[in-house]
């Protein structure tokens, strides 16, 4: 009978305990959304393989040039043309207690079309009082169907300029929309709606440019 005793009270700590860590978990994520971010750098930029500094001399799409660059024109014809980048996230946290979640969702607009989204799988943790927290992304996406559409096909051209380096480029803007997210127990708990901020896509933010 002790025994049992002993077990039913090792087995309510245990729920306890749980309990809380749960609870710590959710108050955790719920700081980010009283945390400040920046869109502060974008590197490692490929359009279908080729780095995209290849392309500087671009200024519309009449300007690709397949015979010199064949990746580009085989791509076209399969109708799979990968732009990859890696977007450093900038996090900082004003409150007093830490942020930390195990799970991101983010979504990336091009004005009115969604050009980016995915899931971020590591752990973030944003101490207060100890400056900004980097978080780099690896952004991937197919940009056939945008620069087959005449209404799209413009921007993301000016989009690919802007993202050479070129500093007499009119600035893109990407609309960047994040979802913290934790993994309890193989259950997903969303953060209710997105956290949103801007950031215009200039030179001064293109790391590498040449």
């Amino acid at each position: 009978m002790k025994q049992q005793i002993w077990v039913f009270i090792c087995l309510l700590g245990f729920s306890i305990l749980t309990g809380c860590g749960v609870g710590k978990q959710v108050s955790e994520a719920k700081v980010f959304g009283d945390c400040k971010y920046n869109l502060s750098s974008i590197d490692s930029v490929y359009i279908a393989g080729i780095d995209i500094r290849e392309f500087k001399n671009i200024t519309k799409f009449s300007d690709f040039d397949m015979v010199r660059y064949p990746k580009l024109g085989l791509a076209l014809l399969r109708k799979e043309i990968p732009l990859e980048l890696r977007a450093n996230i900038d996090i900082t946290n004003p409150t007093r207690n830490k942020a930390a979640i195990n799970q991101l969702e983010y979504k990336v607009q091009l004005s009115n079309s969604e050009i980016f989204s995915g899931f971020l799988n590591q752990k973030i943790e944003v101490y207060p009082g100890t400056g900004s927290t980097r978080v780099p992304v690896k952004l991937q996406t197919n940009i056939y169907q945008l620069l087959n559409n005449s209404s799209t096909r413009d921007e993301v051209v000016n989009l690919i300029v802007a993202l050479t380096g070129k500093s007499d480029t009119k600035p893109s803007k990407f609309v960047v929309k994040i979802k913290p997210t934790l993994d309890l127990a193989g259950k997903q708990l969303n953060y209710p709606g997105y956290i949103t901020f801007e950031k215009e896509i200039t030179a001064d933010i293109i790391t590498g440019s040449r």
